[in-house]
């Protein structure tokens, strides 16, 4: 047995985690090198190029935060908590794997966490421009991404050659469209997908590429295709929908989603960085320079590290007018101030501009605030 099976503990309840985790130990006993990351921002496509494998190490358990509050600020995102608690007491399955670990300048939090486990593993920071429109900042990402790209090259003693970078955006293209085929399907009514499904498909794809990867999700569009023609549901007919934007979400944070299911109501579409957001758009083929061609797609993530973010209200306008959502739940962890102080405004163009009702949620990883949230999403969904 793999003595790396006792990994599988009692902080990982969140089953596609597990799932995902067995996947990097069965590509890490195949001699892959498994690089850790935190962020939708990392260009996976390099590691895959490698030959590696990308780890997640966002974690999403309240169970570490304690240790992580005997260093950090308690008034920190419980995100940053938990990834740091569990480095500390070195329960992380995810980075315990780990050869080396890619960060990236996308909080305040997070970059100084990263000064903090440096001494863990071997750790390159991208330095991502946060005003992507200005002049230069397309040409300096790119740069970061060399520096990512020659980081690993030095570290492994390899080459990443332009014509594994391109297999790579072939495959990683081809999978992307593939999940956003399957998110597509949250706009049948009655829905014929799960949230379950939509969260286990994103964690799968994460972790996963080539032609295995592309058989299961076209075996999983079939399955969706099949119960779409056969009129086999996932929710009731007059359900209320509901689309789930905001902060990364998973493990004891999806007390929020179950707390929607318990209402009645089905959620139509995930646009988080553990949802849909990291699959969303392509990586131009054959540009003949594929390094900038990535760095180009990844500039165009809408996080809420950007300013201005405009490519987030594009993204929830075309998710409303195909979804038609009765329900914008704004997800936000506490203390994660771009995405709190975002909502402002993305509470404006979804009721003003898209005529969509709006709900923020300010929430951590504990279960103290179960039935303050139960009586607020209950009281939003009665309204629609």
């Amino acid at each position: 047995m793999n003595p790396l099976s006792t990994l599988f503990n009692d902080e990982y309840q969140d089953a596609p985690l597990k799932r995902a985790l067995a996947q990097v130990i069965k590509m890490r006993d195949t001699g892959a090198k498994v690089v850790g990351a935190y962020c939708s921002y990392a260009p996976v496509e390099v590691i895959w190029a490698m030959g590696g494998v990308p780890a997640i190490l966002c974690a999403f358990s309240n169970t570490p935060i304690a240790k992580a509050e005997e260093t950090l600020p308690t008034n920190l995102c419980p995100l940053i908590k938990s990834s740091f608690g569990f480095i500390e007491l070195k329960t992380c399955p995810f980075f315990e794997l780990t050869d080396a670990v890619v960060g990236e300048t996308t909080c305040d939090g997070k970059k100084k966490m990263f000064e903090l486990i440096e001494k863990h593993r071997p750790l390159y920071v991208m330095d991502l421009p946060q005003c992507p429109a200005n002049e230069g900042a397309g040409a300096y990402w790119t740069q970061s991404v060399h520096g990512f790209k020659k980081f690993l090259e030095e570290k492994f003693a390899t080459t990443i050659s332009d014509a594994a970078l391109e297999e790579s955006i072939r495959d990683c293209n081809r999978k992307n469209r593939l999940v956003e085929e399957i998110y597509a399907f949250g706009a049948c009514s009655p829905s014929v997908i799960t949230w379950q499904e939509m969260y286990d498909v994103s964690t799968f794809a994460m972790v996963s590429n080539g032609e295995e990867t592309i058989a299961k999700l076209q075996e999983i569009v079939a399955m969706l295709a099949e119960r779409k023609a056969k009129g086999v549901y996932s929710s009731k007919e007059n359900a209320k929908r509901v689309l789930i934007t905001g902060c990364p979400i998973g493990g004891d944070v999806l007390k929020v989603l179950k707390l929607v299911d318990e209402e009645g109501a089905v959620i139509v579409g995930m646009d988080s960085c553990t949802g849909l957001k990291p699959y969303a758009g392509e990586i131009e083929e054959g540009s003949g320079d594929p390094v900038k061609a990535i760095a180009t797609r990844y500039l165009q993530i809408p996080c809420a590290c950007m300013t201005p973010n405009t490519g987030r209200y594009e993204v929830l306008k075309k998710q409303v007018e195909s979804l038609k959502p009765d329900l914008v739940i704004d997800l936000v962890l506490q203390a994660c101030h771009t995405y709190n102080v975002e909502a402002v405004k993305v509470e404006s163009y979804v009721r003003d501009e898209l005529a969509t009702n709006y709900l923020k949620v300010v929430t951590d990883f504990s279960q103290q605030d179960l039935g303050q949230l139960k009586t607020r999403i209950a009281a939003a969904l009665e309204m629609c």
